[in-house]
């Protein structure tokens, strides 16, 4: 019961091929050759030069990205707050008017 039970293999049927002897093959160094030194390609495009003006340009709208970003967010972030002010106000008319009502009945 607790003993493992090996698996007989079983003859394989069909055709076998017998192994293929591979010969080695007799290694001949040749001279080292240095590799040629790599060529520079040609760029199709025209390179940037950057002016005081243009890298003041660059820092500038840089700077306008930032600030839009930023602003966008704060407004949200308000906005959100805004919202769950005007909700937990709702809530809090509710309940006192409830409680209210059920002072009344009283």
């Amino acid at each position: 019961m607790f003993r493992p039970k090996i698996p007989t293999n079983p003859t394989p049927a069909g055709h076998l091929t017998p192994p293929v002897l591979v010969e080695p093959t007799a290694v001949v160094p040749s001279a080292q050759v240095p590799p040629p030194a790599p060529v520079a390609a040609a760029s199709s495009r025209p390179t940037v030069q950057l002016t005081p003006g243009t890298a003041l340009a660059l820092v500038g709208g840089g700077g306008t990205a930032v600030v839009l970003v930023v602003g966008a967010v704060l407004v949200s972030l308000l906005l959100a707050v805004a919202i769950t002010g005007a909700s937990v106000a709702v809530c809090a008319l509710v309940i006192r008017s409830l409680v209210h009502a059920d002072a009344k009945r009283r």
